[in-house]
């Protein structure tokens, strides 16, 4: 195989694991929307099954009251209904796709940028040794 041929290989290989990164990165960040609009967002909770008119809950961050759980201690119908273990489990999964998907975009950008380099490299060296005519 040739340099050439071997150098487009990598850099396609570099393409592809940049475009895994980008995937892992997208993916961490529908997990931190969705994290966000557990915590940050008004809900409803239907006291019976389809209920008309369903109890109106503040977000769990955000309230008026002391606390977000406040309600425990009413037995409020908003109480259980968004959970911190279920917004704290989402925000830890995206922890190491987040991780994965900076190092594979890096390791991808920086395989291609450092191909690009020496090709210039070459180029440069070529045109150094050519004969002055």
């Amino acid at each position: 195989m040739r340099s050439r041929e071997y150098d487009l290989d990598f850099r396609n290989r570099a393409s592809r694991i940049r475009a895994w990164g980008m995937g892992l990165l997208s993916l961490a960040a529908l997990l931190w929307t969705w994290c966000f609009l557990l915590l940050l967002t008004p809900y409803e909770v239907d006291r019976k099954p389809d209920d008309r008119y369903p109890e109106q809950c503040e977000s769990r961050l955000f309230t008026e009251r002391g606390t977000a759980n406040e309600g425990l201690y009413r037995h409020d119908w908003c109480q259980n209904e968004r959970d911190w273990p279920e917004a704290l489990a989402v925000l830890g999964l995206s922890l190491p796709v987040t991780a994965a998907g900076v190092a594979l975009f890096t390791s991808g950008s920086v395989a291609r940028r450092m191909s690009a380099h020496a090709e210039a490299m070459r180029e440069l060296d070529k045109l150094a040794d050519a004969p002055k005519a």
